[in-house]
């Protein structure tokens, strides 16, 4: 089975060697998506001390930047928001987001339901708070 990997013309730059998504068959795997915008180091949502450091955050600014990149991510693809099917959420503090961010995913996710994961990590690549993984069909 030949696949195909994507890249997003609207997606913020993956931050290593990867695609945003590869298609294989009638399925799209999207890498990791993080909150950052395309073309800006700025993560929406993060506030930075001049060393870089995080200094403040807001989670639903961040899951509402991270839901758009990967609606990007989807249309680029060929897909669409409805067609998620799984998606595995990571945190980097689940005791003080997880409720923000469940009530945020609530309203995304009101009519399509996809099966979904949510753990908590240590640190992500860049200073942020959430990233999603996701698979969807095309």
């Amino acid at each position: 089975m030949s696949s195909q990997s994507i890249h997003s013309l609207h997606a913020p730059e993956p931050v290593g060697p990867y695609p945003h998504a590869r298609r294989v068959g009638n399925l799209l795997f999207l890498s990791g998506v993080g909150p950052r915008k395309r073309g800006s180091r700025e993560i929406p949502g993060v506030t930075l001390d001049a060393q870089g450091n995080v200094v403040a955050y807001d989670i639903e600014v961040q899951c509402r930047s991270v839901f758009e990149n990967v609606r990007l991510i989807l249309e680029a693809s060929g897909s669409k928001w409805e067609n998620l099917v799984d998606v595995t959420v990571f945190l980097t503090n689940m005791k003080a987001d997880f409720q923000k961010f469940n009530k945020v995913y609530a309203e995304y996710f009101r009519d399509n339901q996809p099966c979904r994961t949510t753990v908590e990590v240590n640190a992500l690549p860049t200073p942020i708070a959430i990233e999603l993984k996701c698979i969807a069909t095309v």
